[in-house]
């Protein structure tokens, strides 16, 4: 009984918390700089910056995943919650319906409660913020929701990696495990291949900040990610997400100990096939050497895929 007493207090003041965290989100949509795009205009009311959406939650799906890396998924699957919209314009997206042409369904901040709700009763490990950036303040307000129902499972951040100090910040103590991508090492190619100018320094910057408030990764008895930072690395045909010089990054300025998912898997999506230079997947032999300057790098931990 006073176990349940004190768990229930601790969790009404971590909801007192969130709840202010929440607001000073929301001050953020009023000139948006919720991310590094800063398109300053007014969420609150309705307008849309570049991620194209509003004030209210998007959602394409919620749902029970077991594909993600393995501490995430585990034996009972991750509760992915996947966004609509995005603040890149990836030309090879493989998920453009949800992210540049607007699929979902808008919902209330209490409608997400109760979807979070839902995948915790179906047993999920944890629940699994995909593409989060642009909705970081609703996803606050949602969070104040589901703790005062019950809520109490881990929660894993999956971004694109182009986010906002500020608004990490605010995330600070309440996520669990952060899962970005690290796309490129290249502003060139970031620029032409997801219209962002600036790519790579606000991702680094937004790792440092990542990894300084998780660290590196905590698993539990049975394997599972209780705390840290996992990083995504898509390796790209003629090595444009420039491999080499980001594992020299994570090894030299956050830590040699970082887990990264070494993934294989691109595939010309979207309008990828209008680019020559991406418009085919990646060899055995670009795969071969994305892994063989990892371990040059210096770094040991993670999963590869097999061709």
């Amino acid at each position: 009984m006073e176990h349940k007493v004190l768990q229930k207090y601790a969790i009404s003041m971590k909801v007192k918390d969130i709840k202010e965290r929440a607001e000073q989100a929301y001050r953020l949509l009023q000139k948006c700089r919720v991310c590094p795009r800063r398109c300053g205009v007014d969420r609150l009311n309705g307008e849309r910056g570049f991620c194209r959406v509003g004030k209210n939650p998007m959602i394409s799906s919620g749902n029970v995943h077991f594909g993600e890396e393995p501490p995430i998924s585990g034996t009972r699957g991750s509760g992915t919650i996947f966004f609509t919209g995005c603040n890149l314009r990836c030309i090879y997206c493989q998920n453009f319906p949800i992210s540049q042409l607007g699929h979902g369904l808008e919902m209330t901040t209490k409608d997400l409660a109760e979807r979070m709700i839902s995948l915790q009763s179906r047993g999920c490990h944890n629940i699994n913020f995909v593409t989060p950036t642009h909705f970081v303040p609703q996803i606050l307000e949602a969070l104040s929701f589901a703790w005062e129902m019950g809520f109490d499972l881990h929660l894993v951040y999956n971004s694109s990696g182009y986010d906002s100090i500020e608004a990490l910040r605010l995330l600070d103590g309440i996520i669990d495990v952060y899962l970005p991508d690290m796309r490129y090492s290249d502003n060139r190619a970031a620029k032409r291949l997801s219209s962002v100018e600036d790519y790579v320094e606000i991702n680094r910057e937004a790792i440092r900040e990542m990894y300084r408030q998780v660290g590196n990764l905590v698993t539990d008895e049975d394997g599972l990610a209780k705390k840290g930072l996992l990083i995504r690395h898509l390796i790209l045909p003629n090595d444009l997400a420039g491999s080499k010089k980001t594992f020299r990054f994570i090894k030299e300025e956050i830590s040699a100990q970082v887990y990264v998912s070494l993934m294989g898997q691109y595939f010309p999506s979207f309008k990828a096939k209008e680019d020559v230079s991406i418009k085919r997947k990646i060899t055995h032999e670009e795969y071969e050497q994305a892994k063989e300057s990892f371990f040059e790098s210096g770094l040991t931990l993670g999963w590869m895929q097999e061709d």
